[in-house]
């Protein structure tokens, strides 16, 4: 079977960091020398009354995990003494004597009743029963201990030992670990001899991450990935025969065309339970990033990352690939986009979809409106822009760790700081946000819609409806693709003042409409207020720059306010008329944040005049280099006239 291919689970699957055993039950039934011939390994002649707190190294413990065991007596302590015992152990080993009936009887009428009632709630203490004595008779009480076990579900295991010949005293004290490490109550219900409904939705899970094709089986090549990302070993082929042989005679869909079905994998582990072989199914259920509940863990879905202030985060180049990868292997019908099926088979392992499958108004898509490959990555890349825990959260539901075999965070690139940037007058980053901004009415969600298509005749007034807020797309930038995010600010009323969130960008896109006389003043106000004194780029565009140019009410007109603000020329654009290179200015500026020759040194002559910088001079262009390079060459100078000032 595979569970015998299946090296212990080393402490770091553990969630618990020590073991707490407290040993109780009627007075001379053996505990403290149960306690005394595990640790002398012998039989001791004289027995005190209650031994002491025991502690045993976590070294010297089949799990790997420090142990305390402790020892209670009622000639020494009383009841409140007990009850506070009760709370602080893990896992509670109630002795009875085989040879004494009593004791055994007193089990069910006053040990296991008196724990329920001091021991409640989602923290129940399990519960091993031991037989000690087991020298002194000839027979086995186990079968009298199973009916118990009927009537109380907390009792995890039962065993006989005696501390007299040290008979299974070792495995008392395992047990009682595997109790607390590796429980039963979470996985199986006795009574109905299956697995918790938690259990159940835990390992479809987990068939759906490992089923790496899509095709509802797991093949040899997914069970080995399987088997080597739970338990760093692979599966030999003659174990995994041994595998489809018990799932053919045991369940009649267990294995199809010679692959494992989700049936038989539930199979499996319901057998591995049944043969006390816990440790199996909860090595797995850790590797995917389950706790003691049955619940991801907060720590696996959403590990501790550290985001300096002014930087951002991007999917790295592992983050990308994974979810191409994820991308072409749910794309069964290979059109290059996914259906809404498609899409919801994507995110079957998941609580939920992370965003909605209706995104045209978001990411490019097909012209059925389903996102194409390019698309999807653009949409993660705007998720992990603007809320990184849900990428974290999702990338773990998804199955990055295990096919991966680290952590999500390797899927994450953090920025260097903005005000680095600032002062190097370039950035290395790859995404980038545009704040969007401008009275109701101007163009705005034109602007930011017509970024998604390159035919604006695909665009219809209901893709112009909607509250998106968010728009994301790729540009060149001297031949490098960039995210360019651009986000719509919603302006409520003309006089409401904007967010510090509303502010802060990478760069600034303030629209006006040309054909309304009042537009340009607000935008013009804007900029006065939040951005004539930040370093944050600029540019003014005028929406609708098919209809006719209006005076605009404003003591300057757009041309002489960008004039006199030291910004780029008004840029206009046109729904009828799309041409992508607004959106490059844009993501240009952000790139080289306050450095202008950069926005246009590398571009060509005739995207030059688009910008608005291009004269009759013919030799512009050679000014333009000459002056980049001479203050280059002085700037050079001054530094080093600095550096030498300070090492006097």
């Amino acid at each position: 079977m595979v569970a015998s291919s299946i090296a212990s689970v080393s402490s770091s699957n553990l969630l618990r960091r020590n073991v707490r055993i407290l040993l109780i039950g009627d007075p001379g039934v053996g505990k403290t020398s149960l306690i005394l011939s595990l640790v002398s390994e012998e039989f001791p002649e004289e027995v005190p009354s209650k031994a002491e707190e025991i502690t045993i190294p976590a070294d010297v413990t089949p799990e790997h995990v420090p142990t305390n065991i402790v020892d209670y007596s009622a000639l020494e302590q009383s009841e409140e003494n007990l009850i506070e015992e009760l709370q602080k152990a893990h896992v509670v080993c109630v002795v009875y004597s085989v040879d004494d009936e009593n004791s055994l009887d007193r089990i069910s009428s006053y040990w296991l009743p008196f724990i329920r009632e001091h021991n409640q709630g989602e923290n129940r203490k399990p519960v091993v029963l031991v037989g000690n004595k087991i020298d002194l008779v000839d027979y086995s009480t186990i079968d009298h201990v199973l009916t118990i076990m009927e009537d109380f579900n907390e009792i995890e295991s039962c065993v006989e030992c005696s501390a007299k010949t040290l008979h299974n005293i070792s495995e008392m004290f395992y047990y009682a670990q595997k109790a607390v490490l590796h429980p039963t109550a979470p996985l199986y219900i006795m009574e109905e001899q299956d697995l918790t409904e938690k259990c159940k939705k835990a390992l479809i899970r987990i068939f759906k991450v490992c089923d790496i094709d899509g095709d509802g089986l797991l093949n040899d090549y997914e069970l080995n990935h399987f088997q080597r990302r739970c338990f760093n070993a692979p599966l030999q082929p003659t174990v995994l025969d041994e595998v489809k042989a018990v799932l053919m005679k045991n369940t009649p869909d267990g294995i199809r065309d010679d692959c494992v079905t989700l049936s038989g994998f539930l199979f499996l582990h319901c057998l591995f339970i049944q043969r006390g072989r816990n440790e199996t199914t909860w090595a797995v259920l850790r590797r995917f990033g389950y706790n003691e509940n049955l619940e991801m863990s907060k720590d696996y879905l959403c590990p501790s990352i550290k985001i300096p202030p002014g930087s951002s985060t991007e999917l790295s180049h592992r983050g990308q690939q994974f979810l191409m990868a994820l991308f072409e292997r749910s794309d069964k019908d290979n059109d290059g986009a996914l259906s809404p099926d498609e899409f919801k088979r994507v995110f079957s392992a998941c609580p939920s979809p992370p965003f909605s499958s209706d995104i045209k108004r978001t990411v490019p898509t097909n012209d059925k409106g389903w996102p194409t490959q390019h698309g999807w990555i653009c949409r993660w890349t705007l998720q992990t822009f603007i809320e990184l825990p849900k990428t974290l959260e999702y990338l773990a539901y998804l199955g990055f760790n295990v096919h991966e075999n680290e952590s999500q965070l390797t899927a994450i690139h953090v920025t260097r700081e903005r005000r680095i940037d600032l002062a190097k007058k370039q950035s290395s980053r790859t995404t980038y946000m545009c704040h969007v901004i401008g009275m109701k009415g101007a163009g705005k969600t034109a602007l930011c819609r017509a970024f998604l298509v390159d035919d604006m005749k695909k665009l219809k007034d209901k893709d112009l409806r909607g509250n998106n807020q968010y728009c994301i797309n790729t540009v060149q930038v001297y031949g490098q693709e960039k995210y360019l995010i651009l986000r719509d600010i919603d302006v409520r009323q003309v006089l409401d003042p904007l967010q510090p969130q509303e502010v802060l960008c990478d760069v600034a896109c303030l629209v006006y409409d040309i054909s309304d006389p009042k537009s340009f003043e607000y935008i013009a106000r804007i900029y006065i207020k939040y951005f004539a004194e930040s370093k944050i780029p600029v540019l003014i565009v005028g929406a609708k720059g098919d209809m006719e140019e209006k005076r605009q009410d404003y003591l300057l007109q757009p041309a002489e306010f960008c004039q006199k603000y030291k910004l780029l020329p008004p840029q206009y654009f046109s729904f009828k008329h799309n041409k992508r290179d607004l959106y490059i200015k844009l993501g240009t500026m952000a790139s080289f944040p306050r450095f202008q020759p950069a926005w246009i040194l590398f571009y060509k002559h005739s995207q030059l005049k688009h910008f608005g910088l291009m004269t009759n001079d013919p030799t512009l262009w050679w000014k333009t280099v000459l002056g980049i390079a001479t203050c280059s060459v002085l700037g050079f100078f001054v530094v080093r006239a600095l550096h030498s000032a300070t090492t006097r």
